[in-house]
C-alpha cells in the first residue's frame, strides 16, 4: 500500500501495527502515522522506542490526544481506535477475534463512513472469526494489496474534487518511473477506461491499480467516474 502512494496509519502495537509501521518504512513512497494510546513521552510498548524514532525521521508523525505523562491504560486503547479509523480513507482488518479492538476500530470506521476491509482466514482460527463477521455484514473481503487500492481508487478521485483549484499542485516536472510515463502515453489527455488501458498496457491488474493511483496521487492524471484523463 505504502509503494502505491499511501500513508498507513496503525496504532504502534505489537504484531500487525508494528508490521505496518515497518513495511511502510521500508517502501519507496508514502508514508506512516502511528496513534498513541499514551502520552507523546511514553512510547508503548518500550520495544517500539526505536520504531517511533523512525516514524519521525522518515517525515511521519506520531498522535496523541492524551497529556504528556499518561500512562498505558487499558480505556485509552479503545479511544485511540476511533483517531486511527477517523484519519483513514479505509481500515483494513488483519486479524480479529469476535471481541476485539479491531473490531471496535471497524465499528468506528463505518460510523465516520469509512471503507471497512478485512482478510479471511481458517473457520478453525478464532483470531479469525472476527473477519469472517465483518466480510458477513458486507466488509469488503481482501486477498491482496489491489483489492483496496481498487475500490479506494473512487474515493481519491472524489477528495480531489473537492480541493480548491489553487491548491492542486501539478507536476510536470515529476520524476515519473519507466511504468508511469509508459501508462502516462498510453492515457493521452483524451479519456480512457480501465478496460482500454488493460488491454493496451497489458499490465497485470495489480500493476495498473497501483501506477493508477501514484499518478492520481500525484495529480498526473484525473479519474471521472472510471474515465482517466491525462493532465500534464
Amino acid at each position: 500500500m505504502a509503494n502505491s502512494g499511501f500513508t498507513v496509519t496503525s496504532g504502534l502495537a505489537l504484531g500487525v501495527d508494528g508490521a505496518a509501521h515497518q513495511g511502510a518504512l521500508q517502501a519507496s513512497s508514502g508514508g506512516t502515522i502511528a496513534v498513541m494510546a499514551t502520552g507523546i513521552d511514553k512510547i508503548y510498548p518500550k520495544q517500539h522506542r526505536l520504531l517511533a524514532e523512525q516514524i519521525v525521521d522518515s517525515g511521519g508523525c506520531l498522535v496523541t490526544e492524551f497529556q504528556p505523562g499518561t500512562e498505558p491504560l487499558a480505556q485509552h486503547f479503545p479511544q485511540r481506535n476511533r483517531i486511527i479509523s477517523g484519519l483513514s480513507l479505509g481500515v483494513l482488518v488483519v486479524e480479529a477475534a469476535v471481541k476485539s479492538g479491531s473490531l471496535i476500530t471497524a465499528r468506528t470506521a463505518l460510523e465516520q463512513n469509512r471503507e471497512v476491509f478485512a482478510i479471511p482466514g481458517s473457520i478453525h482460527n478464532a483470531q479469525s472469526k472476527g473477519c469472517h463477521l465483518l466480510i458477513k455484514q458486507g466488509a469488503t473481503l481482501v486477498e491482496q494489496a489491489a483489492d483496496i487500492v481498487t475500490e479506494l481508487a473512487g474515493a481519491l478521485a472524489g477528495l480531489r474534487e473537492n480541493l480548491h483549484p489553487e491548491s492542486i499542485m501539478l507536476t510536470p516536472a515529476f520524476d515519473f518511473d519507466e511504468d508511469q510515463r509508459l501508462l502516462l502515453d498510453i492515457i493521452g489527455f483524451d479519456p480512457v477506461d480501465l478496460d482500454t488501458l488493460s488491454r493496451a498496457s497489458r499490465w497485470p491488474a495489480e500493476k495498473l491499480s497501483q501506477t493508477l493511483v501514484r499518478l492520481e496521487l500525484c495529480h498526473a492524471i484525473d479519474n471521472n467516474n472510471g474515465y482517466y484523463q491525462r493532465l500534464v
